[in-house]
């Protein structure tokens, strides 16, 4: 599944135009690499997202777009979450 889509699907983000606005600036990673908004995701990959106050990784747990459209299964699990200061880019 496309990043941005699994952003939004998995209520990580509000808006896929924020989600791809986002991963353009640079402060979305998945595996700890800079992506694109049409990258895949899988299952068992760690996705790390920079909001303006905090870093949140998570390990995402379902990858199937019809499911998590339905809500029948747990989208991500956090694996740390760690407060930033906003005049420094994480990345």
């Amino acid at each position: 599944m496309r990043l941005d889509k699994y952003l939004k699907l998995a209520r990580l983000v509000k808006r896929r135009s924020a989600a791809q606005e986002m991963i353009s600036i640079g402060a979305v990673r998945i595996n700890k690499r800079q992506c694109k908004p049409a990258s895949e995701v899988k299952t068992g990959d760690t996705v790390e997202i920079a909001y303006p106050m905090r870093i949140l990784t998570v390990e995402v747990l379902c990858d199937d777009e019809a499911l998590l459209k339905r809500r029948d299964c747990e989208s991500y699990k956090v694996k740390e979450e760690k407060r930033a200061d906003p005049a420094e880019k994480p990345w």
